[in-house]
């Protein structure tokens, strides 16, 4: 065995060898006793039948089911010996042991195998007969030390150190607990005297809030008597101010139906100004909108002139892609066909085609009889051949687009571009013609738009600033020519096309202008 505290080997009492069943039962049982008087001291947090179960549990002789040792150190010689063979199997080292198993055998029992017939016994029998008496001695004395382990707060077996130590607390803990207790009598006595001299006092103290309570029951009453009287004095007054309230409510709603209907005759008033504003600045705005100028604009980029920012024209050392030239060309084709249509014109012999980058101008030729002819004819023939005077003309296409590709098969092609822009120049100029005859508006700027009058130009002064004859204009030819030998005389007529095509359109423009004035 060892020491539970300290794991020193312990050498058992004799006497717990001799315990006879009655003895251990008196351990036991006062063991049980001591535990229950110790726990009726606190309050338990669990039911009763689980209390009385855990009663008769620890009441009961048998062996825990859980023993709390500690295996001794493996060099000691008694492990070694109690680990022997001739130790009982592992097994059964948890058996229950009853009263029949702890008593110690009968005396009359030893002395007759004592006295044998021989005298002596058998050597083998004797040294069974020691380990039988050394077994039981062990188990007796492991289950008292577990039962008064499981029935207290310390692990048995402890050694004489282990116990003095353990009675040195338990004194120390004994002296506290003796000094709370005379600390907690002491504050009883002073709590108990100090509870007497306040009730004296506080009876006196009753006596004086008594005879203030009179004191104040009185004023109380004679209070509540002018509360009467002003109660009185301020149902008058609430009848009178509700008379006035009344008043004052018809005053504020007549008021407030006039400023109602005022506040409606202003906000419609305001609203009318601000949609006159509104529509004054929209008029203007849409008065000062030419939407001619912002569908094309024209203006120039150095030496080259520019419609909707593409370049028309090339020069040796600037080089244009004929894409932009191309387009460009689509765009003043496109201006010239929305101004005819806007002055009702139709081209003689020609018939525009605006298709973006591959526009083109159609050329129209219809075919002529000779007038003797015409003559030669009977009345009802001459009837017949106005039926059908007015034959398919002939189309020639005119293209406004080139690939710049100077292959012999695209010489046609160009040739076709050159007199594509030379019938544009004649369509320029018809346009031209017919505006000097009908013109009825002034082409100078105006200072303002509302101020504007109309003014008849005089048929001597033609609208468009360059002359045009045949494929020049300005005396600046607009043919490329095999090789685009003269691109600076190009570039320089195509300026100048698209100076007449502005000029064109500030006369549309001012045109609209005095039709809304």
């Amino acid at each position: 065995m060892y020491c539970q505290k300290c794991r020193q080997p312990l050498r058992a009492d004799a006497t717990l060898g001799g315990l006879n069943p009655v003895t251990f039962d008196v351990l036991v049982g006062s063991t049980g006793k001591s535990v229950q008087s110790t726990t009726a001291l606190f309050s338990l947090n669990y039911a009763q039948e689980r209390k009385s179960v855990y009663d008769r549990a620890t009441q009961s002789p048998a062996s825990p089911i859980h023993k709390r040792t500690i295996p001794p150190p493996q060099d000691d010689p008694a492990s070694t010996f109690r680990n022997g063979a001739d130790n009982p199997k592992p097994d059964m080292s948890f058996i229950e042991i009853t009263q029949s198993q702890i008593a110690i055998p009968d005396k009359d029992h030893i002395n007759k195998r004592n006295q044998s017939p021989n005298g002596q016994l058998d050597s083998h029998e004797e040294e069974n007969g020691r380990d039988s008496s050394l077994y039981k001695y062990l188990a007796k004395t492991e289950a008292l030390f577990s039962i008064l382990s499981s029935r207290s707060d310390i692990d048995h077996p402890i050694c004489n150190e282990c116990t003095s130590i353990l009675i040195a607390g338990m004194k120390s803990r004994f002296g506290g607990a003796t000094r709370e207790r005379e600390a907690y009598s002491s504050f009883l006595r002073t709590t108990q005297q100090n509870v007497s001299a306040s009730h004296t006092n506080g009876l006196q103290s009753t006596r004086e809030s008594q005879r203030a309570l009179n004191s104040l029951y009185e004023q109380l009453e004679r209070t509540e008597n002018e509360v009467e009287t002003l109660k009185a004095e301020i149902g008058t007054l609430e009848d009178e101010t509700h008379k006035s309230e009344i008043q004052e409510q018809c005053f504020w709603t007549t008021r407030n139906s006039v400023d109602d209907h005022l506040n409606h005759a202003f906000v419609s008033l305001s609203t009318a100004q601000q949609s006159l504003v509104h529509d004054q600045h929209q008029l203007e705005r849409l008065q000062r909108t030419n939407v001619y100028n912002d569908t094309f604009c024209i203006g120039h980029d150095g030496s080259f002139g520019t419609i909707n920012g593409l370049r028309l024209g090339r020069l040796p050392n600037q080089n244009v892609e004929w894409a932009e030239i191309n387009a460009a060309w689509g765009q003043a084709l496109l201006l010239l066909a929305t101004v005819a249509e806007r002055l009702k014109y139709t081209f003689r012999g020609y018939r525009l085609k605006p298709q973006g980058s591959t526009s083109r101008i159609e050329r129209l030729e219809y075919p002529q009889q000779s007038p003797d002819a015409t003559r030669s004819m009977n009345p009802r023939d001459r009837a017949h051949h106005s039926v059908a005077a007015n034959p398919e003309p002939k189309i020639t296409p005119l293209d406004l687009f080139s690939s710049g590709e100077m292959a012999i098969g695209r010489v046609l092609n160009h040739r076709r571009f050159d007199n594509g822009m030379v019938a544009f120049l004649d369509c320029l100029s018809q346009l031209g013609r017919y505006v000097e005859r009908n013109s009825t508006v002034d082409m100078a700027p105006k200072p303002s738009l509302n101020k504007a009058l109309p003014l008849r130009n005089t048929p001597s002064k033609p609208v468009l600033p360059y002359n045009i004859q045949n494929d020049k204009i300005g005396d600046y030819s607009i043919k490329l020519g095999m090789g685009f030998g003269d691109a600076e005389s190009f570039t320089r007529a195509c300026k100048y096309v698209l100076t007449c095509c502005k000029f064109l359109l500030a006369y549309v423009s001012n045109l609209e202008t005095h039709r809304t004035t």
